[in-house]
């Protein structure tokens, strides 16, 4: 009895990996992923079946919106059944916040989802295309038993799988572009692929489903010395606002004068804005309550972000606010982990 290959399916949305020299202009134009093994011959050795699928009109991930979000899992819905993972190819810049906002949109998920990009195009002499997607390939057509090995979503970059709500881009030229801060990787790749099984979220045994809204009625506010009480009080009274990321200092801490707390109690109290507190600093989380600082932040309901990346704060709470839960289950769901993002 002949095995059956495990099929892989890459999704390319634009950026950098797509991209190749025209030789009459010297200009970078995507390239035809229908024709992908031209590009990266070392496919055929991989013992994958490989489908391709574009965007009709790739875009820059510096113009990615949330209904590039929903087009994603939307694709990702229809070819579920077909499929034993999925590749996605994506600009670096936003694909934190496209991973982070998957994680949560696809519900029950039993499958892989590797987002993967690179540093230079695929036709550069010098390019981390290839090791990026081969390698992204080969983990999300690894099964064990018939069970994936990773049955979520992640980044895969320079040699090592992360967990994707747990991903910042920290790095504008090297080739290790991203990191996950408070949160080892998933998969080392070397000579082999390590798999650090105790990491991985377990196959979840529901039924899939996509969540098929996220309030766009959320933003990042980074507070900073010198901010004035007519700009927080400009940005509270934003028509239809929902939701504040607030990226405090250090271990959660903002100022304590009676007219900044006194404009965050109003917007929460008065105006049903649910505010979350995260840290401005590139690893570890808050603890509020440690400082009086931080305190006054708890004693007027700002909700506690944790370890949460900024990428992962804004999404999860965009998914979180169409869920139509209570004031205390969105809490609850917001400061407690649903798809591995924060630690408890």
């Amino acid at each position: 009895m002949i095995k059956r290959k495990n099929k892989i399916l890459i999704i390319y949305t634009g950026g950098t990996i797509g991209m190749q020299k025209d030789i009459a202009t010297g200009t970078l134009v995507p390239f035809d992923f229908s024709r992908i093994i031209e590009h990266i011959p070392e496919l055929q050795l991989i013992d994958k079946e490989i489908d391709t699928l574009s965007f009709e009109k790739p875009i820059d991930s510096s113009n990615i919106q949330i209904t590039h979000w929903l087009k994603l899992a939307e694709i990702i819905e229809k070819k579920y059944d077909n499929y034993d993972g999925f590749v996605i190819l994506h600009g670096s810049d936003t694909m934190a916040y496209t991973a982070s906002a998957l994680s949560f949109m696809l519900e029950n998920l039993s499958k892989p989802i590797i987002l993967t990009g690179s540093q230079l195009p695929i036709g550069d002499l010098r390019t981390d295309a290839k090791e990026n997607i081969i390698t992204s390939i080969e983990i999300a057509g690894s099964y064990e038993n018939g069970k994936p090995l990773v049955p979520e979503v992640g980044i895969y970059f320079e040699f090592k799988l992360m967990r994707g709500n747990r991903t910042t881009k920290a790095n504008s030229e090297h080739f290790n572009a991203f990191d996950a801060p408070n949160f080892s990787p998933l998969v080392q790749s070397g000579v082999h692929l390590k798999f650090y099984k105790h990491r991985i979220l377990p196959l979840q045994s529901g039924i899939f489903n996509v969540h098929k809204i996220l309030s766009k009625d959320v933003i990042i506010l980074q507070i900073h010395p010198g901010m004035t009480k007519e700009q927080l009080l400009h940005i509270i009274n934003i028509p239809q606002l929902k939701g504040i990321i607030l990226q405090t200092y250090g271990t959660g801490n903002a100022s304590t004068q009676k007219w900044f707390i006194d404009a965050l109690k109003q917007a929460i109290e008065d105006k049903n804005i649910v505010i979350a507190n995260v840290t401005q600093c590139h690893s570890g989380g808050i603890s509020p309550e440690k400082y009086e600082t931080g305190r006054k932040l708890v004693e007027i309901g700002v909700l506690n972000g944790r370890d949460l990346t900024t990428e992962a704060a804004v999404t999860k709470l965009m998914y979180l606010l169409t869920k139509k839960l209570s004031k205390l289950g969105l809490t609850n769901a917001f400061e407690r982990p649903i798809r591995g993002e924060m630690t408890i």
